[in-house]
């Protein structure tokens, strides 16, 4: 199926969820920053505002900061809708209820949607997608993806999960993936054999507890 802006269900993350999703720490925040399957999350505008080196990497920056918006608009209330529904499958310990995450939801998006004309004209936003990235060899320190890989095993098989962390081990230093779950917070299906592959491979790989 092609990609277009109507199979897109936007859902953008915030900075401090970032630093505490992927543990970030001063010393990491200081290295130059891959953000695979970013979408709308306002981490790549605030830590460029910092001061910090970061691209962000996905389809979705084909499209418009209107066409973008006007996505949002159309999907929110859904998504927070099956939030509310499931909402025993998420720790609510930094955020702590679905009006909250609702708020931090969209002032985040928000946030992107102020950066996303300049970012993609500074070549913040760059709309590319796994399993192939356009990117020189070893080019960041830190390549992050969040709410991709492993959450939907169901959809994207073995073979693309290590095709696509395989790339981003090309592309950068040291690679971190949030969550480690699929779909209804169980193990994603692929996990252990991702893993024992990538260490057969003579990748370094750990599973970390995370804020």
């Amino acid at each position: 199926m092609a990609y277009t802006i109507e199979t897109i269900v936007p859902l953008g993350r915030s900075y401090d969820e970032y630093v505490e999703m992927f543990a970030l720490t001063p010393s990491d925040l200081n290295g130059r920053i891959l953000g695979c399957a970013d979408g709308p999350a306002s981490f790549n505008a605030i830590h460029s505002a910092n001061g910090g080196s970061v691209v962000s990497a996905d389809p979705l920056y084909d499209f418009s900061a209107e066409q973008i918006r006007l996505r949002i608009e159309e999907t929110f209330s859904e998504a927070m809708r099956q939030v509310r529904i499931n909402q025993s499958e998420f720790v609510w310990d930094s955020i702590g209820s679905v009006d909250e995450l609702a708020h931090v939801r969209m002032q985040g998006m928000k946030r992107f949607l102020e950066d996303y004309p300049d970012g993609k004209s500074d070549g913040r936003y760059i709309s590319c997608g796994l399993p192939d990235l356009p990117f020189e060899d070893q080019i960041f320190d830190l390549a992050l993806c969040s709410h991709y890989l492993f959450l939907y095993s169901a959809q994207l098989s073995g073979a693309f999960h290590m095709r696509s962390i395989r790339e981003l081990c090309r592309v950068a230093a040291e690679v971190r993936i949030f969550p480690l779950l699929e779909m209804g917070s169980v193990n994603s299906r692929h996990l252990d054999a991702v893993l024992a592959s990538l260490r057969d491979g003579g990748y370094y790989c750990s599973v970390e507890t995370v804020p």
